[in-house]
């Protein structure tokens, strides 16, 4: 069935896309499942999950993002290495060899919203070459009433075309790949890449650019919400537990990776969840488990070539495998994507050094300091071109390749909402502990629960806290739920030594890495850790 009689009020022709093959508008899940299936897109798994495969792209692309130049946003835009610009000429020569390309092929529109709040969302549109990349961004984004549909005004459109590469010499680019924002007229070009990832991050990266001259603070955080409603926000880099952490039996779940904070509070900017399913198991996180089934999209999963049961602990296709659900598939979700001023925050990190204790606490300078910071270990599959170890990295707010205004921008408004809001921010290491990642283990994710479940019910204000002699923050003495000897990190190591070396090796390069920040305030420059 197509679902013609449900087009937008505004034509594909207002976007350049003429002569195209037959359009699928705003289709039901059940029909675009019914496609990717008779195009050969993809399989079935036992649980009624669409399982797919993107390719040699397994991973954001994140060099191969671009901006381009215009009068409007050029002096607002950090142009470098994250945000790399094109040219208003190179651009429109590549999108018109896209839009000729898209010439009748047959594509799926679907309209939809970014942004909960509902006098600040942004109207999108994603015109898709594939059917289930149409089935992920229908259940990532946020959906449109059927009877609001010939309403729709979309803001910003993305276009997607990923079976068309660029010519590098010919159309500006650095591979076949190609992210491209045009801010002026609104369109997102995306090709040489299936991985979906790119569709949702390219919205986010808009939102990010939008929403601060709202006096909206964005952010790469999931968040929930407990019966009281105490909100909790957790910031942190794919792999690092956000999912995890926030899709909590016992609380409810208002997103999982992008969310803006208002003068109203905090709301989702999506409506659906993107989770990293590696190792996954339903002992350890159950509300995941349940959510991939039948309307679900999961990548690169392997699965049994006869009985198509998934294989969650094969990563030989990649480490970042992922699944991509509605938020609805959460149990105990919030439909409506909002909550109310934070009551606690986390910065999640994974430290492969295995340093940091799994919790400490933050003043609010030194928030601002590991929010730009933003300290982590990159993982193996996240991006294109990774190996097979995990990486240290410094990703700037726990979002670099997303933002597009200088990161002091976004550090400046979190320290205002943190002293308006009177809101506590701890550091929760979901990394190694007794050795660096490859000599020592894993925190499990009952230790980063029960440190989390602690700030947020406020047990962790009752408890004794030392200052670390290197990093400067708040470690706790003890805390109900985690191994007393896993809050010393120092007593983990059989080499003390080694720790020291490893720590104070950290320490400088937390030190090297801030040294590119330089309007930054000296209270917030001088909370950085003592080598």
């Amino acid at each position: 069935m197509d679902a013609q009689s449900y087009a937008g009020n505004v034509p594909l022709e207002a976007h350049g896309l003429y002569n195209l093959g037959p359009v699928h508008w705003n289709m039901h899940v059940a029909v675009l499942v019914e496609h990717a299936l008779a195009r050969g897109e993809g399989v079935l798994a036992t649980n009624g999950a669409l399982v797919v495969n993107t390719g040699a792209r397994t991973g954001r692309s994140p060099k191969d993002k671009y901006i381009v130049e215009d009068p409007a946003s050029k002096d607002n835009i950090a142009w470098g290495v994250v945000n790399a610009a094109m040219p208003r000429p190179v651009f429109d020569a590549l999108k018109q060899r896209v839009l000729a390309y898209l010439q009748g092929r047959e594509v799926f529109v679907f309209d939809g919203f970014a942004g909960a709040e509902t006098d600040t969302t942004v109207p999108i549109r994603v015109v898709n070459e594939y059917a289930w990349h149409n089935l992920f961004v229908h259940q990532l984004f946020r959906r449109v009433k059927r009877e609001d549909l010939l309403y729709h005004k979309p803001e910003f459109v993305v276009i997607s075309a990923p079976n068309f590469h660029a010519v590098p010499e010919r159309d500006g680019t650095k591979s076949e790949a190609f992210i491209i924002v045009d801010l002026e007229s609104k369109v997102i070009l995306i090709g040489g890449t299936q991985y979906a990832g790119e569709m949702k991050k390219s919205i986010f990266s808009v939102l990010n650019y939008l929403y601060p001259q709202q006096g909206i603070f964005p952010m790469h955080c999931s968040a929930n919400v407990g019966e009281f409603g105490d909100v909790a926000v957790f910031f942190g880099l794919s792999g690092t537990g956000k999912t995890t952490l926030s899709a909590d039996p016992t609380r409810r779940l208002i997103g999982d990776d992008e969310h803006g904070w208002s003068d109203n509070g905090v709301f989702n900017f999506e409506g659906g969840c993107y989770a990293k399913v590696i190792n996954l198991s339903r002992k350890k996180e159950p509300q995941i488990w349940d959510a991939i089934r039948f309307g679900c999209v999961i990548e690169n999963v392997v699965i049994d070539p006869v009985m198509h049961t998934p294989h969650y602990d094969d990563d030989s296709i990649t480490e970042n495998t992922r699944a991509g659900f509605p938020v609805e598939f959460i149990d105990n979700c919030v439909l409506t994507g909002v909550g109310g001023h934070p009551k606690v925050v986390v910065f999640l990190t994974a430290d492969a050094f295995g340093v940091l204790p799994p919790v400490a606490r933050l003043n609010r300078e030194q928030a601002m300091y590991h929010f730009l910071s933003g300290y982590t270990a990159r993982l193996a599959g996240t991006e294109a071109g990774m190996g097979s170890e995990p990486e240290a990295t410094f990703s700037t707010c726990f979002g670099a390749p997303f933002l597009p205004l200088s990161p002091t921008v976004y550090a400046r408004m979190l320290g205002e909402k943190l002293e308006k809001y009177d809101v506590p921010v701890y550091l929760v290491n979901t990394g190694w502990t007794g050795g660096p990642a490859g000599v020592g283990e894993r925190f499990d994710i009952p230790v980063s629960r029960a440190v989390v479940n602690a700030a947020i019910s406020g047990v962790m204000d009752t408890l004794e806290f030392r200052v670390d002699p290197i990093f400067g923050f708040e470690v706790p003495v003890t805390c109900p739920g985690v191994p007393t000897g896993l809050l010393d990190p120092r007593s983990t190591w059989d080499n003390k030594e080694k720790y020291d070396a490893q720590a104070k090796d950290l320490a400088r390069r937390f030190n090297k890495n801030f040294e590119k920040f330089k309007d930054v305030a000296d209270a917030v420059k001088n909370v950085g850790p003592k080598a």
